[in-house]
């Protein structure tokens, strides 16, 4: 049990419920979500709903049920059942929230061709005409002003940005507007007292020029994003948070190496290969035109407001070094590639979404052939960017790009890399470990009605890797901004392998990506959402581009839900009739082209009698484009299979089609299989399975949701996915090792039977609920026999109005949607039962069950019904911090008693509600407890909810579960957990303390806690590090005034003495 400390909550409030009389189970009928979508378009949003899970009440069949969710809720472009239209929310029935705002100054206008600007900013005046002076057109002078261009930069007065806008948007050459945005970056890397020259390493260390004045200005978006070194410096943090210092810095007990050795780059240099003839362009700090590591810089250009072409902060010369460095000390893998340096930030490491679209478009017209793009963040829905990224691996440039420096934590991918078109690259170390600070987790493009995609692509060392200085030597730097160059550097190098005169014929992103996943070693430890396809192995991708021919291919390349520990989370759960379907997003590379389709529905061939029980549905992409594809399975057993266990083997084949290319005449096509591997059990009992509610949560970038816990300063924003399988990964396999299975429900409230589950799980949703959705849980609770857990968050107005920002980057307010939670959408839902949130942010330590846990900005409890159970605790009450964005760690306040967590019957059901959900978010865990664990076979062994007191440090045991039946139910008592039970005719009125009755209590247990050498709480603790203090300084003030007596008393003798010598005199 001590391994679960601060995780005994969640599990009592699972015990509450599965230790309620056993109910009947019988098989669920078929509830499908939508698969993702990495391609381009939108999906038309409808409003009916399927009113039950079952045939008589939803008035249509399962099958039809399943249809609806399947056409309905299939992910256009990953952007899950909405569409995305100039920042507005245009969902309706199943909508999410998206933040709103006024937006000024300087806008993007994409145009739906490319023309020269003269001719769109002559066709703009004689449209606008009218406003002429509402508008200023902003001159771009750069390269790519000398070729077509298919955007413009205005200026527009914000008195009248309004009608401007609505003009802009009924243009027809017009495809839509969108702020311009800045970029900020924070160039850090590892450091060390040691900078030598030549064969020695040398450590180099960047900090921003005014941290103050870009905290300031730091919105959610791309701003949050950069440069993908790990960090060695303070990470960004809340102005309001800035006295505390973040140490990341990470050292390498291990001996250095050259990066090229380690993946035996010199065996292909041998036979005259060395990345000659490929256009490599680099989007960093530019390049020095005289730096003595390369031999072969074919241009610099500069696309800032800075009147220099030269890298003065280091990085872009580091990493164009690690690509093709000639200097013996730091080798990189392709010394004869052609450096094209694209200097896109300027020296406070700042850019403009104008500067990148400007430099994308002249590396497509200059026909650019690999780009190196070390940047990223969490924004997927900027969509100005996004595209042109398509765009640009449309017209066959191999983009690489760093998954990000967010590691350890799961759900934490960066865009672009997270895009299914650009190899994605994560970090190891020189043990074949994954390195903390790599991104991992699937991408969450899809959630929440569908499933995100395998990344990274492949994983790179990217630990104490050797590159150039800025002027000469080298220096070693950590961070996916080196793993990404590593594989950028064999991109170059591997395209060297193919002729010349056919090259770029064979070689495009899906060929590229095919040769370096289906090369790659897999790596022992980290599961697929941590290594992807594996580590780099440059020599077997070499042997597979040296016979390569155009084909379509798979990834992963076979789906085997059995292999421990890469195929978790999916080893760890197998299927079982009733079940919600199991949803798998494959991803297709087409190497015959950059548009394809698949030509007929896929098919399951079965390699036995028992594949029959297997019922697979599919969603795919309607166009392949550009390169790529999504193949979305749904897998379920058919209920005749409720006893069945056992393997069901067989292979889902399908052919893809594609344009004939250049000089042929036919349709290229390929056939394509996917060998499957499933595991099957019997269906089990209704009080072990669990339905966990996905459909309504809601995380950034759809809204600006703010974190949930305010003490995590390091990030203002909720974009970790809330998915079982990303930040709540942890709760996932602490249920599964406690027995219970977990679905995930992808659609309404009223779509999934309620007779199949024993508990709905609703942990820190943010999204609103309608009227079907209440009554009907208000049935499947009192006559159903559902139980309802839900774990909320903070939400205090105040506080959310403190947030409110303005954004000078993008010229516009950013409001909180919601608290960490949406209270008032929870109490809604709970409002047939007499219970409610309030709204106060709580913080401190508590024991329950003889356990301590940490309350992490919860809420507490308002209301709650007569009969029932509420357990109280003191803590401090942050809601009225002077800081406004509050946090317990900010000042010493007092503490309250206040009730966070209830249970009581509801009819046939029960229902548990727990005022805070960080307990459960890895997110928000300690770092010692996210750290991949180096022989994990699956990330349960991280232990995220674990903690260590110093009153339970030396102690250990298994989880709640464990327990013997007697001890579980004695921890179930009231008496056990200071638990109350509301006994009041009507509903109570809980906030209700009596202060002098604490406070008395409170002051003996300090006094036993001082005796007994337990842990004190914060107040306590405060006054205990001033006490030592302030009997220091009296001390002193003893001491120095004793001094200054004796002092005195010798000067008063003195002088007495000199007036005897004078009487005598």
């Amino acid at each position: 049990m001590r391994a679960f400390t601060g995780w005994v909550a969640p599990l009592l409030l699972l015990l509450l419920l599965s230790c309620s009389s056993l109910l009947s189970s019988s098989n669920a009928s078929l509830r499908q979500t939508n698969a993702s979508d990495p391609n381009p378009g939108s999906v038309e949003q409808v409003s009916r709903f399927c009113t039950v899970g079952d045939t008589e009440s939803c008035g249509m069949d399962s099958h039809t049920c399943s249809s609806y969710l399947l056409t309905h809720c299939t992910a256009g472009h990953g952007q899950s059942c909405r569409a995305t239209t100039d920042g507005e929310d245009t969902t309706e029935g199943i909508g999410l929230v998206r933040t709103v705002g006024e937006v000024n100054d300087e806008y993007i206008v994409r145009f739906k061709e490319y023309r020269h600007s003269s001719e769109f900013k002559l066709a703009l005046e004689q449209k606008l005409e009218h406003n002429d002076r509402a508008w200023q057109w902003l001159e771009r002078n750069n390269p790519a002003s000398a070729f077509p261009t298919d955007f413009a930069l205005l200026r527009i007065k914000r008195s009248q940005h309004e009608d401007v806008l609505e003009a802009l948007k009924k243009l027809e050459f017009v495809k839509d507007v969108s702020p311009q945005m800045r970029f900020t970056r924070s160039l850090t890397s590892e450091k060390s007292e040691d900078e030598h020259e030549g064969s020695e390493v040398a450590h180099e260390q960047f900090k921003p020029k005014d941290k103050e004045e870009f905290l300031e200005s730091k919105p959610p978006g791309r701003l949050h994003t950069k440069l993908s070194f790990e960090s060695g410096i303070e990470d960004v943090v809340s102005p309001v948070f800035s006295n505390v210092s973040l140490d990341h810095g990470r050292k390498l007990l291990l001996q250095r190496s050259q990066i090229t050795s380690m993946f035996e780059a010199e065996k292909l240099w041998a036979k005259g290969f060395t990345g000659a003839n490929v256009k490599m362009a680099v989007f960093d700090t530019g390049v020095r035109a005289d730096h003595p590591h390369f031999r072969n810089i074919k241009e610099r250009t500069n696309w800032t407001n800075e009147d220099t072409l030269n890298d003065n902060l280091g990085h872009g010369t580091f990493v164009a070094g690690v690509i093709s460095s000639q200097d013996p000390q730091c080798l990189g893998f392709a010394p004869d590639a052609e450096i094209y340096a694209f200097r896109v930030f300027t020296d406070a490491q700042v850019s403009y979404t104008s500067w990148f679209l400007d430099a994308f478009n002249y590396a497509i017209a200059t026909k650019m052939n690999v780009l190196n793009l070390s940047i990223g963040g969490p924004d997927y829905l900027d969509l100005p960017f996004v595209e042109k990224v398509w765009e640009m691996t449309a017209n066959n440039i191999i983009m690489v790009s760093a998954i990000g420096n967010d590691g350890p934590l799961y759900g934490t991918l960066n865009n672009p890399a997270d895009q299914s078109d650009v190899i994605g690259v994560g970090g190891i170390d020189y043990s074949d470990h994954i390195a903390s600070f790599s991104s991992r987790g699937m991408s969450t493009w899809e959630i929440p009605h569908g499933y995100g995609r395998i990344k990274p692509d492949i994983v790179a060392y990217g630990r104490e890797v050797i590159g150039s200085k800025i002027s000469t030597g080298c220096k070693s730097l950590s961070g996916t901004s080196v793993a990404s160059p590593v594989v950028a550097g064999a991109v170059c190098l591997l395209a060297s392998v193919v002729p010349e005169q056919y090259r770029w014929n064979l070689l495009n992103p899906a060929s590229m990506k095919q040769a370096l996943v289906e090369g790659a070693s897999r790596l022992s430890g980290p599961n697929m959402f941590e290594q992807g396809a594996g580590r780099l192995n440059l020599l077997k991708s070499y042997e597979i581009l040296a016979t390569y021919k155009p084909r379509v291919s798979i990834l992963p390349s076979s789906l085997d839900l059995t292999d421990s520990p890469y195929a978790w989370p999916f080893w760890r759960q197998p299927l079982y009739a009733g079940a919600m379907p199991l949803i798998f997003n494959a991803t297709i590379l087409n190497g015959m082209g950059p548009v394809g389709y698949i030509e007929s529905a896929p098919n399951w061939v079965p390699s036995g009698d028992s594949g029959r029980l297997l019922d697979i549905r599919y969603t795919y992409s309607d166009v392949i484009w550009p390169w790529t594809g999504f193949l979305g399975l749904y897998l379920r057993i058919k209920p005749e299979g409720n006893k069945f266990q056992g393997t069901i083997e067989g292979k889902i084949t399908f052919r893809v089609v594609s344009p004939p290319a250049k000089g042929e005449s036919s349709k290229r096509r390929w056939d394509c299989e996917l060998p499957l591997i499933v595991s099957v059990i019997p269906t089990p009992p209704r009080e072990k399975r669990i339905l966990w509610d996905q459909f309504h949560s809601v995380r950034y970038p759809p809204g600006y949701i703010p974190r949930d816990s305010l003490d995590v300063r390091n990030d203002i924003l909720d974009w970790h996915g809330d998915h079982l399988h990303t930040n709540y990964h942890g709760m996932f396999d602490a249920l599964r090792d406690a027995g219970y299975y977990v679905e995930t429900l992808g659609s309404p409230l009223t779509c999934f039977d309620a007779t199949q589950y024993g508990t709905l799980l609703m942990v820190d949703l943010e999204d609103e609920y309608y009227t079907e959705e209440i009554k009907k849980l208000q049935d499947d609770i009192q006559t159903k026999g559902l139980g309802l857990i839900v774990f909320a968050d903070w939400y205090h107005v105040d506080t959310m109005v403190k947030m409110k920002f303005f954004d000078d980057n993008t010229r516009s307010w950013w409001t909180p949607a919601t608290g960490g939670a949406n209270i008032p959408a929870l109490n809604d839902l709970l409002a047939p039962y007499g219970i409610a949130f309030g709204d106060t942010i709580l913080n401190g330590a508590y024991s329950i069950g003889g356990e301590r846990a940490h309350y992490a900005s919860g809420t507490d409890l308002l209301r709650f019904p007569t009969g029932g159970f509420v357990h109280r605790f003191l803590f401090q009450d942050s809601s009225g911090g002077r800081s406004g964005i509050t946090s317990s760690r900010s000042s010493v306040r007092a503490q309250v008693e206040s009730p966070i967590l209830g249970a009581v019957d509801a009819g046939k059901g029960r229902i548990a509600v727990y005022g805070d959900s960080n307990c459960l978010d890895s997110s928000h865990m300690p770092d010692e407890f996210n750290n991949t664990s180096r022989d994990s076979a699956s990330p349960s062994t991280y232990r995220p909810f674990t903690k260590s007191f110093p009153t339970d440090s030396n102690r250990h045991s298994n989880t709640t579960a464990s327990r013997s039946g007697s001890e579980r139910d004695r921890m179930l008592e009231p008496g056990g957990f200071n638990a109350t039970m509301v006994s009041s005719e009507s509903i109570l009125e809980i906030r209700t303390a009596n202060v002098s009755n604490w406070k008395a209590q409170n002051k003996t247990q300090v006094a036993l806690g001082w005796w007994g050498r337990d842990e004190l709480d914060l107040t306590t603790q405060a006054a205990v590090q001033w006490l030592a203090p302030i009997l220091l300084c009296i001390t002193g003030f003893v001491l120095i005034f004793g001094l200054w007596r004796v002092r005195q008393r010798k000067h008063r003798r003195a002088r007495k003495g000199s007036t005897r010598s004078l009487i005598n005199l």
